[in-house]
């Protein structure tokens, strides 16, 4: 943790709430996410004591898929969520890879080069959600304007290897400021900070610190998605993976690869001397969030294999965890994953495994607390799970991973908690940040590897494939949003089924057909909430998912729940 240094954190404060309100909260859209997401919550005595997680766009991709060539899936799961497409890439051509049976046979290179674009993926990712998505549930903005920048230089400059400058901290006061005064607060117009929130308690001098790294990030988080099309071509929708391998052979020469380690070290050093100081200097001030918004089970594909078709190799281990029991990492089995619909606007009642998933819409209205979200609702053993960082984290360190177990200690150490704060909002989004640090750490070792391939004379990153008449496959990606699975079912050499198990299905989806929460569901249930008319407490807990609501690329008609078609000019 390369210039952090441990201190006495903040006693824990006595999380604000009413406790005489008693009623139902919406919010409805939750911004900040990708897609339309509403949370319905009801409160008795200032807590969260029931919750109704709805998905209010349909996507519908499966439908599109049947009947096309299994390679062509890729290029349209992408356009599913317009944050993290290339996860989408991998997985659907990790699925037909399987289907077709070339995963064991794929190219150490193409092996090599899917990793690192998935692993600058995840730097850009997790940047752009810990500052743009997440920061403004826990910085207030304008509380910035209060504070001493000699002061603040001071406290950034003993956390973090980096020297602030009081002056440049003096700047970005002075343009917070501008903004105020202009009444132009564009993204901060409906900030629940404003006017100020109990909910709110970090120093002025951390909120400005914070608010300097937010602007610095905007600009930074184009290296990584930079690093990213040095490979894949480009970014968003790379271009660069195939059924049996990649074809970026320009990325086999030396200037390729000296620009991907460049831009990459430049988002590390970021990560390193910002975010990870940033991340223990806010969470050290919201201690008491280590007790709110836990869930009971997690699951992680784990990620980054070492043979591809053996996720046994990755090196982010894969395992089931029960009960918040990180003495027992139970194996993954993917014959225990099935999808419910009972409480969604689909047909029927039935659960089914992905490989004989049904998508059939049946709209109700928007009012419903029945069938209440387009969402399915995955299970994994009859169970509700949350997948995500924090169970990449919590797998990882009950297996006892080493970088991970390292770097999740130094964590709470510093925090002066023990392992159970993990199971928390605040743990999911420390599990976050540490998972960023991690896969950073690592990644130079797979350039070096593939660097040293290349001079080897070994340039090979594809494997001829024959396509079957029929088959079925099946493909699994750790996003950094959680675990994402493609299924796939060949018939004729055409797609007959294709179902998208998505993370914020299985962490944002409705009620199963036993009635139990989904993970965001759960872990809203008592969230303390200082203020209905702001309740930023429900924002902090949805937004440590980052939730991505896939993009609809169908509109439902309520009145016939007939799919709409439009031809594009």
């Amino acid at each position: 943790m390369s210039g952090c240094k441990p201190n006495q954190a903040p006693g824990v404060v006595a999380t604000p709430m009413d406790k005489t309100y008693k009623g139902p909260i919406v919010v409805d859209p939750v911004t900040r996410i990708e897609g339309h997401l509403k949370i319905e919550v009801e409160v008795d005595q200032g807590k969260v004591v029931n919750v109704w997680s709805s998905s209010q766009l349909f996507r519908g991709l499966e439908l599109i898929l049947k009947g096309r060539d299994p390679r062509d899936a890729q290029h349209f799961t992408q356009r599913s969520c317009g944050v993290c497409t290339y996860t989408h890439a991998l997985a659907s051509t990790r699925c037909v890879d399987n289907a077709v049976g070339v995963d064991k046979k794929l190219p150490d290179n193409a092996r090599l080069i899917r990793n690192l674009v998935l692993a600058a993926q995840f730097l850009h990712d997790h940047i752009v959600h810990f500052y743009h998505l997440h920061a403004l549930d826990w910085v207030d903005v304008t509380g910035a304007l209060t504070a001493d920048p000699v002061k603040a230089a001071s406290i950034a400059n003993s956390i973090s290897p980096r020297q602030t400058k009081a002056e440049d901290l003096k700047a970005v006061q002075t343009k917070v400021k501008g903004l105020v005064d202009s009444g132009q607060l564009g993204i901060f117009t409906n900030a629940y900070f404003l006017g100020g929130h109990k909910a709110y308690y970090l120093p002025a001098e951390v909120n400005l610190i914070a608010t300097a790294h937010y602007l610095e990030a905007l600009h930074l988080q184009v290296k990584a998605a930079r690093a990213m099309a040095v490979f894949g071509a480009k970014n968003p929708h790379t271009q660069f993976t195939v059924v049996g391998g990649v074809t970026c052979y320009d990325g086999l020469t030396e200037k390729r690869i000296t620009e991907f380690v460049e831009l990459f070290k430049e988002t590390k050093q970021f990560i390193d001397e910002c975010y990870i100081p940033d991340l223990l200097a806010v969470a050290s001030y919201y201690k008491d969030w280590a007790g709110i918004g836990g869930t009971t089970n997690f699951m992680s594909f784990g990620e980054f294999p070492y043979v591809e078709s053996d996720m046994n190799s990755r090196w982010l281990p894969a395992g089931v965890l029960y009960n918040r029991d990180i003495s027992k990492v139970n194996a993954f089995d993917p014959k225990l994953i099935t999808e419910h619909v009972r409480h969604s606007w689909y047909k029927g009642d039935k659960d089914h495994h992905p490989y004989q998933g049904v998508t059939e819409p049946q709209y109700t209205n928007y009012e419903d607390r029945d069938r209440y979200s387009w969402m399915k609702a995955p299970r994994y053993n009859k169970t509700s799970v949350e997948t995500g960082p924090l169970a990449t984290v919590l797998v990882a360190y009950a297996k006892g991973h080493p970088e991970v177990k390292k770097t999740v200690d130094y964590v709470l150490n510093y925090l002066g908690v023990g392992p159970a704060a993990l199971f928390s909002t605040l743990g999911r989004t420390a599990a976050r940040g540490i998972e960023t640090k991690v896969i950073a750490d690592k990644m130079m070792d797979w350039v070096n590897e593939l660097a040293d391939n290349v001079k080897r004379g070994n340039t090979k990153i594809y494997q001829d494939w024959k396509m079957p008449d029929e088959a079925e496959g099946v493909g699994f990606v750790n996003a950094p949003r959680g675990g994402l699975s493609h299924w796939i079912r060949i018939k004729g050499g055409k797609i007959e089924n294709f179902q998208l198990v998505v993370p914020s299905t299985w962490n944002l989806g409705p009620r199963c057909a036993e009635g139990k929460l989904s993970a965001v569901e759960e872990a809203l249930v008592g969230t303390p909430i200082a203020d209905a008319e702001r309740p930023v407490e429900i924002l902090r807990t949805v937004h440590s998912y980052d939730p991505c609501i896939a993009c609809g690329v169908h509109v439902i008609d309520s009145r016939t729940n007939q799919v709409r078609k439009f031809k594009i000019l």
